[in-house]
Formats: structure tokens, sequence, C-alpha cells
């Protein structure tokens, strides 16, 4: 698995996977947006948004529009794009990333904080009450400090082994007398020795 950015060609790919799950798909942009990608198929995994709000009070940088496909989660690919984001911000200069979500449990695992509303820039107060008009009144304000992000290497591990499937190889069934009908106290076999 790798992340990477989105290409224009992944843009219908993108717009179907964001209505599907309900995420936010204003001022839509693919070039906004990063890609996990399964290696051997390239088959698309997952994806996540860095957009950028510029203001009268300077420009602020904010985390949204992250899925997971069903078949693909629980497997570090979110935490993965999300590293690739926070990476991205930094690489535009900006060291405070917002988001705001009714997930706000699963973003505090890498070093995002929970805002009162009071402490969100007064030029993200529009965008948070849009997220929560569209999301719920329990949508968190979150910041993350760029230099304080992390990584869980549980994350780091199950990324390396994703799978489409979600749990990995099957696992290895053995076969006993009983699974097709065999009683091996009764039953006698061609070349027994009675031993």
């Amino acid at each position: 698995m790798y992340v990477r950015d989105a290409k224009n060609r992944d843009e219908a790919w993108l717009l179907e996977h964001i209505e599907e799950m309900g995420l936010d798909e204003r001022a839509f942009r693919s070039r906004d947006y990063v890609i996990a990608v399964e290696e051997g198929s390239n088959t698309r995994a997952g994806f996540g948004r860095l957009r950028v709000h510029k203001t009268d009070d300077g420009e602020f940088v904010e985390l949204t529009g992250i899925g997971v496909l069903e078949s693909w989660r629980g497997q570090g690919i979110g935490a993965h794009v999300i590293e690739r984001l926070v990476e991205e911000a930094g690489d535009q200069e900006f060291e405070a990333v917002y988001c705001f979500t009714p997930t706000a449990p699963y973003l505090e695992r890498f070093g995002f904080e929970a805002l009162d509303d009071d402490e969100v820039p007064d030029a993200l107060v529009d965008r948070l009450e849009q997220v929560r008009a569209d999301e719920g009144e329990d949508a968190t304000p979150l910041r993350l400090e760029r230099e304080e992000f992390v990584l869980p290497e549980r994350f780091r591990e199950r990324f390396k082994a994703a799978t489409a499937d979600g749990g990995g190889a099957e696992p290895e069934v053995t076969e006993t007398a009983e699974d097709f009908g065999i009683d091996p106290d009764e039953a006698t076999y061609k070349y027994d020795t009675g031993s």
C-alpha cells in the first residue's frame, strides 16, 4: 500500500465514493485529494482532502473528506491518508491543521486536540457551522500542531499487510475425519496396521 496525490483520472472515482459515504464535496477539486492505493493491483482503497481556506485573516488548512472503502477498513489506511495530508500541510508551510468531525476520538489518536467553539479562528466559524449543519451538532472542532502528529506503530503494521477483504489471509483449515462423516473410533482403514 502507498498513498499518492490524486490525478484527474481519479475524479469520477472520488466523486462516486464521496457521495456514497455522504462526505463533504463542497468546492471539489481532485488535486486537493490523496488516495491510498494497493501496489499490486493498483486498487484504490481510501482518500482524503486538504482544503485551504483563504481569508482576510490569513490562510487556514483543514483535513476533510476522509474515507476508506468498507472492505479496506481497520487496516491503518485512514491513518496513512491523514499522515500524508499532514505532510502536505507542512510542505505548504502550515503549522496548524484543523478538522471538524463527529469522529473526534479517532483523530485524537494522532495528536489532534479538541477545541472549544470560542477557540476556533473567526475565519473558520462559518465552516464549523456548515459541517454541523451537514453532519450533526456533535461535530467537534479539532486542531493539530503539525509537529505533534503521531502515527502509532500498530497502524503502520496493519497498513503494510492491508488486503481488500480487510482481514488478511484466510485462516488455515484443518479437516478432520468427522468433517466427512467418519467416526474415527469405529472406522477401519484399508491400510490399518492395528497398532
